[in-house]
């Protein structure tokens, strides 16, 4: 899949060379003031030949150099669009191609994008200290706060600030009635963040910080229906914000932050859960989806074991 990627993005930035020259509308939305005959050469050169090479023979050392010749063009072309306020879609198309080259040569390299490096340090898992509801409920909520005015005040504020500096925001999110659809789903969605966040301090004993992980496994309140309802939440609130800030780009990064939530981060929360309660959670597993509800009474609250159900706002 990663040389296929590869071969692809070969052939796109060939193509996008071709669409440089042939219009200055490209030329300006894309590289701003930069002479392109300037980057012409190394980029054919280190990135559409480097993917070429890299998919043709499979070799992450070349994929590599590409991914970091993509990062440098990327910081260069990022700093100087937010002096200039240009060249927004080329900055955005470079940081999913950055993106896209870091991903497939560490692909090649270890068969597989490593998502290890995320669970050290204060995100390493560990059981939370045995203390009182009161505390855990404590530290949950404070938890829940800095994660909710971070990720959906903080945040978007920003992505709001950067889409207007460079040029690419999209004023029709603007217009009725996107931000009444925005705060709809906000306000959906949240009590179920909230639920999830007391049920895995009062029923978990923990929080949903992994470096406090609850102590026993979780299946009451909206755990009985969903494995993830904390990422569920967090993914429409992320949505309703991007929609109420009038920020696509927030839309798309809680789109693609609950893919790489499911595809990089959930094998390993769910591996931690399986070693540390066994048959308990196995048979939960089975029995209760993680982004789609049952209808109650399908999963018995009746499965034994005590512990975390990947609740988190990742």
């Amino acid at each position: 899949m990663a040389r296929v990627y590869l071969a692809g993005q070969a052939v796109a930035g060939a193509l996008w060379w071709v669409a440089v020259f042939a219009s200055d509308t490209v030329r300006v939305w894309t590289l701003g003031a930069w002479d392109p005959r300037l980057l012409v050469g190394p980029d054919l050169l280190l990135f559409v030949g480097g993917s070429a090479l890299a998919a043709a023979r499979g070799s992450w050392r070349v994929a590599a150099v590409t991914a970091v010749w993509s990062t440098l063009l990327t910081i260069a072309l990022l700093g100087q669009g937010l002096l200039d306020r240009a060249a927004g879609w080329g900055v955005l198309l470079m940081l999913a191609a950055t993106f896209g080259s870091v991903a497939t040569a560490a692909t090649l390299r270890f068969g597989r994008i490593p998502t290890g490096w995320y669970f050290i340090g204060p995100f390493r898992f560990r059981a939370a200290r045995a203390r009182s509801r009161r505390c855990h409920v404590a530290a949950s909520l404070t938890q829940l706060v800095v994660f909710w005015v971070g990720f959906f005040v903080v945040v978007p504020l920003l992505l709001v600030a950067f889409e207007r500096r460079l040029r690419v925001d999209w004023s029709a999110l603007a217009a009725d009635p996107w931000p009444t659809v925005g705060a709809a789903l906000f306000l959906v969605a949240s009590p179920l963040g909230l639920a999830s966040c007391l049920t895995m301090a009062i029923a978990g004993e923990g929080t949903p910080l992994p470096a406090q992980t609850a102590r026993r496994l979780v299946v009451a309140g909206p755990y009985r229906w969903l494995r993830n309802p904390m990422a569920t939440a967090g993914v429409v609130q992320s949505i309703g914000a991007g929609l109420w800030f009038g920020s696509w780009t927030m839309i798309v990064a809680a789109v693609l932050g609950g893919l790489a939530w499911h595809h990089g981060i959930r094998g390993a929360e769910e591996a931690d859960l399986l070693a540390r309660f066994g048959d308990p959670y196995e048979r939960y597993r089975a029995s209760v989806r993680v982004w789609v509800p049952r209808l109650p009474g399908r999963h018995g609250d009746r499965s034994p074991g005590a512990g975390q159900v990947t609740g988190s706002h990742r």
